[in-house]
């Protein structure tokens, strides 16, 4: 039987980690619950009720107003996730330099290099997937979400790469210079947006 507990879990599962509504939804849900049954509903009925735990979680999210993120402080997130990893390459081709022969130090730069992007590749669809941001989104307040603002899926987070991992990434961004919704291309096909996780002054 499911609790109410886990019924909360459920919602919050399908809402972005990083959305700042989260906690208050969950009181919300947990006070609406616990009044009807209080009121002498069973709570399977009330549960039922409620209705799909995704579709509710929707309706939450729909419900919140997000504000797009700007083209500046998206090349900013993505500034500071590319600092991350030439903070770690950069020291590892220096000590291999120093320590490696001279001889196989291109194949130890090739190595290196396509490692660091493919780990880069990885860590980035893993955080969106997982989190809904990259470390440079939190530190610059952004977070990924479908069209509706729920989580994304892991084949949208693999989509949204595409563009980097085949070499078109800046014909890419461009289009979020002109769409609607600050979207880039890929995030247009993969149906997902980026937006502020701090709401604009007079939003709850």
């Amino acid at each position: 039987m499911t609790t109410a507990d886990d019924y909360i879990a459920q919602v919050l599962s399908h809402l972005p980690r990083a959305m700042r509504e989260r906690d208050k939804i969950a009181l919300e849900l947990r006070s609406h619950i616990e009044e009807r049954v209080a009121h002498g509903q069973p709570l399977a009925a009330v549960l039922q009720q409620l209705g799909d735990p995704a579709r509710l979680a929707e309706s939450y999210t729909s419900a919140v107003p997000l504000e797009p993120a700007s083209f500046f402080a998206r090349a900013g997130a993505k500034l500071i996730d590319v600092a991350l990893v030439l903070a770690i390459v950069v020291p590892t081709l220096v000590l291999t330099w120093y320590y490696m022969p001279e001889v196989l130090f291109p194949w130890a730069f090739l190595v290196t290099v396509v490692g660091s992007s493919l780990g880069f590749c990885v860590y980035t669809v893993t955080a969106e997937y997982w989190m809904g941001q990259t470390l440079g989104k939190r530190i610059a307040g952004l977070y990924v979400v479908r069209e509706s603002g729920t989580p994304i899926s892991l084949g949208q987070s693999i989509v949204r790469l595409l563009p980097i991992a085949f070499q078109f990434y800046w014909v890419d961004v461009l289009f979020a210079l002109f769409t609607e919704r600050r979207q880039r291309a890929f995030e247009l096909l993969s149906k997902t947006r980026v937006v502020r996780t701090t709401p604009v002054a007079g939003r709850a």
